[in-house]
Formats: structure tokens, C-alpha cells, sequence
């Protein structure tokens, strides 16, 4: 059995430039991915089946792990033949990128189960075709991701870094499509904010003093009713700023180090409202890319 992670992410920022021909949004984000994984195990198999600890199987057109499974198969002129097992920890729908994290991470085992030889291009050409946020799982870390999302640009790791990430029980169906409806033409930048970011970790000031950006954030607290006490909550249990995660709901703060990040959790425990609060650490590229196999050491 080969396994790997699939972490979440947060986007440090997160533009949209406009609308494109093909009726896709140009975007321009800078993602993170952090330490609340899935993980995604695979085995030989003589068909291809697909397990889950927790959530309910979604149709085959819409399972990235299904489709990634395929995709890759295709690719390299074989049968998609594994029994896949996913361990999910990642909230769904959350604007954390489980489901996309879930399709790079099969990927992943699946080039080292079936000895694919496929050259990173070629696996990055195959994520590119599953989603917008795949190419940026496939490589972790931290990363600009340009285009649909599919044009990786890699980024020195951050030092590590301690957020909180806060998932409210709200939802919302089509919620992407939903929420790049409700931007406004004031909403939409040039992509100054992620310049901004990356010059800010250039000149090696941390995280924490950094300035971030969302596109969708005016969006969201108009059209999730109810988040906005959760950011107050976040607010009130010490956090500087709130910022949102994706489209949403998730919603993240950026701590001074581990104890206060674990002090902000604890001071939001106290008024639960079905809210899901994670302490997360940033992750390198090589923590969220680890492979291993039975009887191996991770990494």
C-alpha cells in the first residue's frame, strides 16, 4: 500500500481579474497549504474501487478521485485498476480544496503504484484537467496560481506559520457558480494584492504582518447568512483579522506562534454554534507532497 497526504489550503490572497471567453474567471492567488489532511491510500487491484472513512460517495462524474484515477490511466495508456482509500479530515464545500486535494493526492500514489514515468508536466497537464485548484495540491507548499488557477508558479516555503481555520455549519448549493455570480465589477483587481503578498515574503517580514486580499469576501458575508458572527467570534476570542478562505465559509486567522493560536480556539469553544475550529500549521512543500509506503517512514 502507497499513501500520501491531501491537505487543506487557505488562499494568503485571492483576485479575480474578469470574466473569460471560454466563461471561466482569470485568478490570481497565492496559496498555502496546511496541516489538516486527508490521506489518500491506494493498492493493486484488478478494477478500480474507492473507499471513504466518513463522507458519502459523489457521482462518478463528480469524484475527483474517480476521475483522477482515470485521467491518469488514460494518460499513460493503461486500465484503472486500484482500490483507493481516503481518510477524510478536510471539511467539504469549505473553500478549503479537500475534494481537489483528494484528486492531486491520487495522482500522486498512483504514479509511484503504477511506475508511470510521467514527467511533472504531464502530471500537472492531467491535474490541470480535473479542477482549477488541482495543479496547485499536486505541488504544495506555498504557490502563485495564475489563469483558471491551472498556471503554478512555485514559492520559497513560508517559515511555519500557526492560523486558525474556523468552518461554520453553513452551506450552500453551487456555491462557486453562486458566488462569482454575486461579484460586483468593484470586487475584480489586477492582481496588485498578490504582488503585494509576495514582496511582503521577499523582504523575509513574517506571515503574520502580511497584508491579504479576497476577492469574494464582500460577496460571501452578504450571501452566507450568519458568518459574520463567526468572524466576530474569531475577533472576539483575540484574532487581529478575519479573512475568508476560497469562496467561502471558511474563514481563517494568522497567530503569533502555536500558544495563541490554541488560546483563540479555546476562547471560541466556549460559544459553539456547530462551528468546526482547526489549529493549523503551514505546511512545505515536501510535508505536503510526503509518499510512503508500508513499513516506511512518511516523507
Amino acid at each position: 500500500m502507497i499513501s500520501t497526504v491531501a491537505p487543506a489550503k487557505i488562499n494568503w490572497s485571492l483576485e479575480v481579474l474578469g470574466r473569460r471567453d471560454d466563461g471561466y474567471h482569470d485568478v490570481r492567488t497565492v496559496m498555502q497549504a496546511v496541516d489538516l489532511c486527508d490521506e489518500v491510500s491506494v493498492d493493486t487491484a484488478g478494477s478500480l474501487t474507492v473507499a471513504r472513512n466518513s463522507t458519502p460517495d459523489a457521482p462518478e462524474d463528480e469524484d475527483l478521485v474517480i476521475r483522477a484515477a482515470r485521467a491518469l490511466a488514460a494518460a499513460i495508456g493503461r486500465e484503472a485498476e486500484a482500490a483507493v482509500s481516503v481518510s477524510k479530515r478536510v471539511p467539504a464545500a469549505a473553500g478549503l480544496g479537500g475534494g481537489s486535494s483528494d484528486g492531486a493526492a491520487t495522482l500522486r500514489v498512483l504514479d509511484r503504484l503504477w511506475e508511470t514515468g510521467a514527467t511533472g508536466d504531464r502530471l500537472l497537464e492531467v491535474a490541470a484537467g480535473l479542477g482549477s485548484d488541482v495543479p496547485f495540491f499536486l505541488r504544495g507548499g506555498t504557490a502563485l496560481a495564475e489563469g483558471r488557477g491551472e498556471r503554478i508558479t512555485p514559492q520559497a516555503d513560508v517559515g511555519a506559520t500557526w492560523l486558525v481555520i474556523l468552518v461554520p455549519p453553513l452551506t450552500m448549493s453551487e456555491k462557486t457558480k453562486r458566488m462569482y455570480a454575486a461579484l460586483r465589477p468593484g470586487d475584480s483587481t489586477q492582481g496588485s494584492h498578490a504582488d503585494a503578498f509576495l514582496a511582503h515574503l521577499a523582504s523575509g517580514r513574517p506571515v503574520v504582518d502580511a497584508p491579504l486580499f479576497n476577492a469574494f469576501e464582500r460577496a460571501a458575508y452578504e450571501t452566507f447568512d450568519g458568518l459574520s458572527f463567526f468572524r466576530d467570534s474569531l475577533t472576539q476570542a483575540g484574532a487581529a483579522s478575519v479573512h475568508l478562505s476560497g469562496a467561502g465559509p471558511a474563514l481563517f486567522c494568522v497567530a503569533n506562534g502555536e500558544p495563541e493560536a490554541r488560546a483563540i480556539r479555546s476562547r471560541v469553544a466556549r460559544v459553539r454554534r456547530g462551528e468546526k475550529v482547526h489549529v493549523v500549521r503551514t505546511l512545505t512543500t515536501a510535508e505536503s507532497t510526503a509518499v510512503w509506503s508500508d513499513g516506511e517512514a512518511s516523507g
